[in-house]
């Protein structure tokens, strides 16, 4: 870092034009500044550029961009001494966490608002949460004995761009979405056998034919979590049944899917996380500079990839939803499960109102699921013209994680209950393991009472862990 900010420093005191190192920003990059002027203009920078709304950010996901942020400029190509990523570690090790307001990029010159409140906090000014408390910036290096960084030539504009928030969500997105993957998995092995359904879709010859790796890998785990279950031989001769439905019988087709386009999606974050998203960057040669404009700060490589998780994951939560719907109806009388799961119908509504709450967010997840990449709106006067809406696709797709959550919470629910009317039949090792943790935090369903607080659980059950933990089986 010391030699790139020495050589970069021989060329912004030098007669050339340098982007945002001894030159304004954005449509002002004409205008040429020198002397004291060039340490000011980082400070103004982040300034002017602390213009987010909205809800702040969660700490975890301020906290992630600055371990992101952090790492890009120690990779030695922004420019910036060392003592400007020291200033961001100092901040995370002693839990100083900028407040954050979500909403102000669009992803393409950096994210740039957001970024800029957390280098506001930096310098000293702004404000941060401290031990669950809200607070001038100021205040908080007091406390903890942290002085403010004084900016340098091109410090501001280094901390300002790059894609680090939307890399930060994207990142904490698909660790969630993982979990949510591997109950949905859990789920639909366990309405299968709900439902009484036959196994002979979950036929590996089936998924080799068609040669879709998700597909085949949703199959195989699916077989695993159903191996040693007693429930498809009770209903074996006299079945009238063909064909079970879609969100039964393509589970593998659909959820696999979904699975290879978050396995993209994923690919293009871990990428992200080793990137330099920085402008202009440094590449140094001995004791030569080259200072080279370019647009790594340009969000279009996750916007794309976090808008197709959101598809992804209304897929996921969609196919989950009609089997709950199936499982409830009543429509299938060889299921031998009663409408709505009802201990006593007409009295009692059972789990009736559990897949409409399913269904509300499948709705919310559909109008999330539209792509905020296609939506370009130019700024700065023009010389940014074509903005990827990156920071958008990223928070509505933390969103999408959040329903689709909820949704497969709801199955589980409902499935749970399903595998109990079937006692003492047994399901296959991998579901029984996953039966038993629901039950570990969701009694069975006796008579009418509030699912709120059961759904609730299981999401936390869901989002710790803990039900891919028992469905570890089918890894």
């Amino acid at each position: 870092m010391e030699s790139t900010r020495a050589a970069m420093l021989v060329g912004a005191h030098g007669d050339q034009a340098l982007y945002g190192i001894n030159t304004g920003f954005g449509s002002f990059a004409s205008v040429r500044l020198s002397g004291a002027d060039l340490a000011t203009l980082q400070a103004n920078i982040v300034r002017s550029h602390s213009a987010g709304v909205g809800d702040p950010l969660p700490d975890d996901v301020v906290r992630a961009t600055m371990v992101i942020l952090a790492a890009s400029l120690a990779r030695a190509k922004s420019g910036v001494r060392a003592c400007v990523v020291e200033s961001i570690v100092q901040h995370l090790n002693d839990g100083v966490t900028p407040v954050v307001p979500s909403r102000g990029s669009v992803g393409a010159s950096g994210d740039l608002a957001p970024l800029a409140h957390i280098a506001l906090a930096l310098i000293g000014e702004g404000t941060v949460r401290l031990g669950g408390r809200v607070m001038p910036a100021a205040e908080a290096h007091r406390a903890r004995r942290i002085g403010a960084l004084q900016l340098a030539e091109k410090e501001g504009l280094a901390l300002l761009n790059g894609t680090h928030l939307m890399a930060a969500l994207g990142a904490l997105v698909m660790h969630d979405a993982h979990r949510v993957v591997q109950a949905a998995i859990a789920a639909s092995a366990m309405a299968l056998d709900a439902c009484r359904a036959t196994h002979s879709a979950l036929d590996e010859r089936i998924h080799h034919a068609r040669a879709q790796p998700g597909q085949q890998t949703i199959a195989r785990a699916v077989r695993r979590l159903l191996d040693g279950s007693t429930i498809p031989a009770s209903h074996k001769d006299n079945d009238p049944r063909v064909q079970d439905p879609y969100s039964l019988r393509a589970i593998p087709q659909v959820l696999g899917a979904a699975l290879d386009a978050l396995e993209f999606a994923r690919g293009a974050v871990e990428r992200e996380l080793g990137a330099v998203t920085d402008n202009p960057l440094v590449f140094v040669e001995g004791r030569n500079a080259d200072i080279v404009s370019g647009a790594n700060f340009h969000g279009m490589p996750l916007a794309i990839a976090l808008d197709l998780v959101k598809i992804a994951l209304s897929h996921v939560a969609g196919i989950s939803e009609r089997r709950t719907y199936w499982a409830l109806s009543g429509h299938d009388r060889e299921s031998r499960l009663p409408a709505h799961m009802s201990p006593r119908p007409g009295l009692e509504s059972g789990l009736m109102i559990a897949q409409y709450t399913a269904a509300a967010c499948c709705n919310e997840l559909r109008t999330l699921a539209y792509p905020s990449s296609v939506g370009n709106i130019p700024t700065c006067a023009g010389i940014e013209d074509y903005n990827s809406m990156g920071a958008t696709s990223a928070l509505h797709a933390a969103a999408a994680v959040r329903l689709c959550r909820d949704v497969i919470s709801c199955e589980l629910l409902v499935m749970a209950q399903g595998i109990d009317h079937h006692r003492p039949l047994q399901s296959g090792i991998g579901v029984e393991r996953v039966h038993a943790a629901l039950r570990a935090v969701v009694p069975p369903l006796t008579g009418d009472r509030p699912l709120a607080p059961d759904i609730a659980r299981i999401a936390e059950a869901l989002a710790s862990g803990a039900i891919g933990a028992a469905a570890s089986i089918a890894r």
